[in-house]
């Protein structure tokens, strides 16, 4: 039995708000559970130096916990002047999780930031970011192609993340904190809607693993991905 009592193959309750702030040219509020992570989009008419005039667009991310957002009180990182490793990695993990689902030709010569704040957190903050970092900038470039600054959607599929384990010794999917503490596997899995895989993060912790039981995470995460996947069109219509 879970901690939550769901299935094994049952994912958290997921909602998306999306234009959560005014100002963004895109945003959205999503929900794992209760994970809550707010991503906003900014477009800018520049691109990274190291780009600068090959025609190419880019998408990148930052990403930050706010200091209430776990159970006791972190301090927040601007105060000790510098990001702290896990922050940089995630950060440049969503960036890249993004990145793989768009034309960056189609998008052109300009830069999408998503920035993801983690307002509540309980477990896939990184996954639950990928989510709804995809919904905000679906919502930005919708913007571009009904401005007329863009003629072609570069965004070739949904983008979307999920959590998998072995808890109890058994795969489960979504774990929330109380199992991704006690999971003797845990992994991350980043895809496409169609199920196309762009990164996996995995790792024994405690304990090793079967390919079999791999494959079964796999089976999850695709599951998980698709109905993620779901909500992000729907949230986007």
């Amino acid at each position: 039995m879970r901690p939550s009592g769901r299935e094994l193959s049952e994912m958290r309750a997921v909602s998306i708000e999306t234009g959560f702030t005014k100002h963004a040219e895109g945003s959205a509020l999503i929900k794992m559970g209760d994970t809550h992570v707010l991503c906003t989009a900014t477009i800018e008419e520049r691109v990274p130096p190291f780009i600068k005039g090959s025609g190419l667009g880019w998408v990148t991310a930052e990403y930050g916990m706010l200091p209430r957002a776990t159970n006791t009180r972190m301090r927040r990182e601007a105060a000790s002047g510098k990001q702290g490793g896990r922050t940089v990695e995630i950060q440049r993990l969503i960036g890249r999780a993004l990145r793989a689902g768009v034309d960056r030709v189609a998008l052109g010569e300009r830069q999408i930031t998503i920035d993801c704040d983690v307002l509540q957190a309980d477990g896939g903050t990184r996954c639950a970011s990928i989510t709804g970092g995809w919904v905000a900038l679906r919502l930005a470039v919708d913007k571009l192609i009904k401005a007329g600054d863009i003629i072609s959607n570069p965004l070739i599929s949904p983008v979307a993340a999920v959590s998998c384990g072995i808890y109890a010794g058994q795969p489960v999917l979504d774990l929330d904190y109380p199992e991704d503490s006690e999971a003797g596997v845990d992994g991350n899995f980043i895809m496409t809607a169609d199920g196309q895989l762009i990164e996996i993060q995995m790792s024994a912790e405690g304990s090793t693993f079967s390919r079999d039981q791999m494959n079964s995470l796999m089976e999850l995460a695709e599951k998980g991905v698709g109905e993620l996947a779901e909500l992000q069109l729907a949230a986007c219509a």
